[in-house]
């Protein structure tokens, strides 16, 4: 079951209107295109794994919120920018939590990995194996996006966003029911970065896959966001028995307005159960779920038991939807932190 969330972007909101010049854009071109009003960059020498460590802390750690609680017996990491290529940067984001020798790995599903990573965590919780994991989804895109290429860099921004998941009764408020995943390689074209990995160091001489930044075909992925998210969600609704006006709040991956719009409206979902959160900091990769529910749920729009939809769509290509209930609030004096970090339940 989800017991808790928690939220970290960095630094200042960089507003539509300080984009750069060349460029050629301004704030009413990139609302209507995104719904994107500002997004958050982490400054030189902040990685994924500082983000990460963030948001973690706020539920496992000192500092704001009710961490430390029991400690995690496992840490999860969602990430498509880790702060290696070798090794996976959980296993740094659990020493420096100092959870000791606790088993810990990266999920790379770029932008659904949140959703891929609550399925794993529930996995390891009713095999027995775990009694409290710890799922973060982080990413830093600000440092593979091409500074020339205005598509993405509007688009993308850095977070991190913190679950804690944990053993409990069927019935009970934060209950995970069920998951629908999917993925489709034949199209693993469509969001890369070719340069840093296996097969661009396989190859000789200077020339080949080398392109160190962040590439997406993004009429052809809007298209593919559309229909795998929407049918991924009907599934997942026929599973649990569930109609569309009976989810209370649908928490679509923050990508662009206009494919959570267009998703929920295939549903048959309302805006206002469609929590919406990219306006204020862009598409953070696998952190937009967690970000989203601890910014509506320090907004107390949530109450305990709310049955919840929550789905994404990412580079591989793969896709995921969630269904839960909504676990029980936080004491109130917990639910906003300050200085550009969202809040938690």
């Amino acid at each position: 079951m989800l017991t808790a969330v928690a939220g970290w972007v960095p630094g200042e909101p960089v507003r539509n209107e300080a984009l750069p010049a060349a460029w050629e854009v301004d704030d009413a071109w990139v609302r209507k295109r995104t719904g994107i009003g500002s997004r958050h960059r982490a400054g030189a020498g902040v990685s994924t794994g500082d983000l990460a460590y963030e948001a973690a802390r706020r539920l496992v750690g000192p500092g704001p919120g009710p961490g430390p609680g029991p400690r995690p017996d496992a840490v999860v990491l969602a990430t498509a920018t880790p702060d290696h290529p070798c090794p996976a940067t959980a296993p740094a984001l659990a020493a420096r939590l100092g959870l000791g020798q606790v088993p810990a790995f990266d999920i790379g599903a770029v932008c659904s990995g949140f959703v891929y990573g609550l399925a794993v965590c529930h996995g390891l919780i009713v095999s027995g194996l775990y009694d409290r994991v710890l799922l973060v989804g982080a990413d830093v895109y600000s440092t593979w996006l091409d500074p020339t290429d205005r598509s993405t860099g509007v688009v993308f921004g850095d977070g991190a966003g913190a679950a804690l998941i944990g053993a409990g009764r069927p019935g009970d408020p934060g209950e995970l029911l069920a998951f629908d995943l999917g993925s489709d390689g034949t199209e693993h074209g469509l969001v890369t970065v070719a340069g840093g990995g296996a097969r661009a160091r396989s190859l000789p001489g200077p020339d080949g896959e080398r392109d160190p930044y962040f590439r997406m075909r993004g009429r052809t992925v809007y298209q593919h966001a559309v229909e795998r998210m929407t049918g991924s969600c009907r599934s997942l609704l026929h599973t649990v028995g569930w109609e569309a006006d009976e989810v209370d709040h649908f928490v679509p991956h923050q990508a662009n307005v206009r494919i959570l719009r267009s998703v929920a409206d295939r549903l048959g979902i309302g805006a206002e159960r469609c929590v919406v959160h990219l306006d204020r900091v862009g598409n953070t990769g696998a952190a937009s779920i967690p970000l989203a529910l601890a910014d509506a749920a320090a907004d107390e729009r949530f109450r305990a038991g709310d049955r919840m939809l929550l789905t994404a769509f990412g580079g591989g290509l793969t896709w995921g939807t969630a269904a839960l209930r909504w676990p029980g609030p936080a004491p109130r004096e917990q639910r906003r932190t300050t200085e550009g970090r969202e809040g938690q339940s």
